[in-house]
């Protein structure tokens, strides 16, 4: 009586393949859930009778949740995960960040709930502040001696956990596949944000700072010793 129902079949002259894959389907239901907070989705498979499947989605801690779904079972450095959601000409900009002792990155962007695999804009925002941030902390607490240098972007990567998400008017995707967000703006709008947001956090939980840095400082050590080597 107040909503609207939206059927639809593949057409097989088109797809080749039809069978959906129900692993597929809450992944992708899991991903929108966490992207949209507080919203309850539930997924109903009645293919094949008496066997019936039903799952719900309702996460009401948005971004940080996934953050922790994401590093389960890891040893996470900043038990505070960082978090920012700002409105920001006419763009609402939302991050969630984490680090822990993997050496591998993982980052996931999205525009308008769209994931982007290839990153673009909004993750080039994202990657600027924090290596702007993070060596501005460390050597304004002498965590980074000045003779060491810089923190480089990549030192930054190592066991870091990213979940980018923008929402804004008229995206620009480079692509048909919309793996890139292309307007130009977002790089400024996300660095704007993270920027004074990681500031406050840092300077708040001198801890967790203590802990990125440490982790990032391994990172950078590593580097230089395989360059000098």
């Amino acid at each position: 009586k107040t909503g609207v129902t939206i059927s639809f079949q593949a057409d097989p002259q088109i797809f080749p393949e039809i069978n959906y894959s129900w692993e597929k389907i809450l992944g992708y239901l899991r991903q929108q859930s966490y992207l949209t907070k507080g919203v309850s989705i539930k997924v109903y498979d009645w293919r094949q009778s008496g066997k019936e499947r039903a799952y719900g989605f309702l996460f009401d801690g948005g971004l940080v949740s996934y953050i922790k779904f994401l590093n389960r079972g890891k040893e996470v450095k900043n038990e505070m995960p960082f978090y920012v959601e700002k409105i920001m000409e006419n763009s609402i900009v939302e991050i969630a960040m984490q680090y822990t002792d993997s050496y591998k990155e993982h980052v996931f962007s999205f525009a308008n709930n769209i994931f982007t695999p290839e990153g673009g804009m909004h993750e080039a925002g994202f990657r600027a502040a924090l290596t702007r941030v993070v060596n501005s902390y460390a050597k304004k607490n002498n965590l980074l001696k000045e003779k060491d240098g810089s923190f480089a972007a990549e030192d930054l990567q190592e066991g870091l956990t990213a979940v980018i998400s923008v929402k804004l008017q008229n995206p620009q995707f480079e692509g048909q596949t919309k793996a890139k967000l292309g307007n130009g703006e977002m790089r400024g709008v996300v660095s704007s944000v993270v920027s004074e947001a990681l500031n406050d956090y840092l300077e708040a939980h001198p801890n967790n700072a203590k802990a990125i840095i440490g982790k990032v400082m391994l990172t950078a050590k590593a580097r230089l010793a395989a360059r000098a080597a």
